[in-house]
């Protein structure tokens, strides 16, 4: 069995080229053994790493990266005044909107033009960045995180897996929705052309494929999901885990791709300026952050640290590992729940005890309270005649939820969902239901659940804007 990790030769070398890691081999190979040791570190151990990484990157930024030199200067501070990561309160967020300002001069100017690698977010809420990874290096240190993570679950390099990711595969025209990849190991299937029409070729393509594991938007996954139940249609027996990431995974989705698919859901949490990750374990579904991979701040809606387990705050995060455009106290516009730890399987990570979701993701109620997605009643069967939903809101205290209908919804069944859905909100959100004909996924292939038109957030002084109606919100 061929695993990464491993020596490399043979047809080894083919299979990391079609991961594109080749050039750095090396890299995936150095920070995946790193890992197979820091995860059983002590807490005392995995702090000592992070603070010589973190004063590490903060030399190498303040002598390098012209945005950083300023940044300091204007402070009166030298890297020397941060010893620890609660010392990077020192220095100011870094926003998106300050990446679209001043892009040029993030960039390390002690390496070569051939090392910058330019990458840029799919927009979801609403601010468009780009950035950088360091060319061959970035992307094989974030696959030997993966790999990390996913091993907790079992998964094996060898290990068949079906993936349905935003990819477009196929066409109508030849009604082949699916490529196999990595030597006949990964089956790509489209998300795009999955209808009621095409869900059953899917169904029997995996069957057929008898993958171990399914990676998945949880979006992707649900429609499957719910389409399989709907149907009475049995799991899939080779299944062991679902594998989700890059969207936030809702409690109502985890409950029902657990009765489709009769096994574990397995969740991570990251995104792609590669500024935090955090993945669940054997025992628990709270996220693990990986102390190597950054540092993560969760700050409140007052500016402060969150103090108390289950109190929620923005994602604020430093990447200890790219210097070639170093992002520190990076603003992500990601809420999540602190958890109390350690785990009980023995490492010894920060835990989140769960992602609330983009700021972009929340509906603003009257008040000016954010409501969260998780703690709305979304699993119920008031959506059983439903096909597919949207919350949309562009007005405070309103949101209009789009529905596409299955052919027996009825006056029955609008009256229940608008009842469910309306207690769900509370009193300070009315709520509208719009039929529509379909509800079209992102360019990225992802299935967005909650539309926000608002310029909402976190802090309490941005907040107080929206509720006076002014869109002009600095970071």
């Amino acid at each position: 069995m061929i695993r990464l990790g491993e020596r490399i030769c043979g047809r080894e070398s083919f299979t990391a080229k079609a991961l594109g890691i080749l050039p750095s081999y090396s890299t995936y190979r150095k920070t995946y053994a790193l890992l197979q040791q820091s995860r059983w570190w002590s807490r005392e151990e995995l702090a000592a790493y992070q603070a010589a990484a973190l004063s590490r990157l903060l030399d190498h930024a303040y002598a390098n990266v012209p945005y950083y030199r300023r940044v300091f200067d204007d402070r009166g501070l030298v890297p020397g005044d941060i010893q620890t990561p609660a010392d990077l309160r020192l220095l100011p967020f870094l926003t998106r909107e300050d990446l679209q300002t001043h892009l040029p001069d993030l960039k390390a100017r002690n390496y070569p033009d051939g090392a910058f690698e330019y990458v840029t977010t799919g927009g979801s809420t609403g601010i468009p960045v780009g950035f950088y990874y360091e060319r061959g290096a970035s992307r094989a240190r974030e696959w030997a995180f993966m790999k990390t993570q996913w091993d907790r679950v079992g998964y094996r390099f060898g290990d068949k897996c079906v993936v349905l990711r935003g990819y477009i595969v196929g066409s109508a025209q030849d009604a082949v929705y699916w490529k196999k990849t990595l030597f006949g190991r990964w089956l790509l299937m489209s998300s795009h052309h999955m209808t009621e029409e095409t869900l059953p070729a899917y169904i029997s393509e995996i069957r057929r494929f008898k993958p171990r594991f399914i990676q998945s938007y949880p979006s992707t996954a649900a429609l499957l999901a719910r389409y399989m139940t709907g149907h009475g249609i049995d799991p899939f027996p080779t299944v062991q885990a679902v594998l989700c990431g890059s969207e936030n995974l809702y409690p109502w989705q985890r409950s029902l791709l657990e009765e489709a698919f009769g096994c574990r859901v397995f969740s991570w949490y990251g995104n792609s300026e590669q500024t935090v990750l955090a993945g669940e374990c054997e025992e628990s579904t709270h996220y693990h952050i990986f102390p190597e991979y950054g540092i993560v701040e969760l700050i409140g809606r007052d500016g402060r640290p969150v103090a108390n387990p289950g109190e929620m705050g923005e994602v604020v995060a430093t990447n200890l590992t790219n210097y070639v455009c170093p992002l520190i106290r990076y603003r992500t516009m990601d809420l999540a729940t602190a958890a109390q730890g350690p785990c009980t399987c023995g490492r010894h990570y920060p835990l989140l005890e769960r992602v609330e979701g983009r700021i972009q993701d929340f509906i603003v109620t009257g008040k000016g309270e954010l409501l969260s997605g998780i703690t709305m009643n979304i699993d119920t069967d008031a959506f059983d005649n439903v096909k597919q939903f949207q919350f949309y809101q562009e007005k405070v205290g309103e949101v209009v939820l789009n529905v596409v209908r299955k052919p027996a919804f009825g006056d029955s069944d609008a009256e229940y969902l608008y009842r469910e859905v309306s207690r769900s909100c509370g009193d300070d959100v009315t709520v509208t239901i719009r039929y529509v004909d379909n509800i079209p996924l992102t360019t990225r292939g992802k299935y967005r659940y909650f539309v926000q038109n608002l310029p909402v957030h976190f802090g309490e002084r941005e907040m107080a804007k929206i509720e006076h109606g002014s869109s002009d919100i600095p970071a």
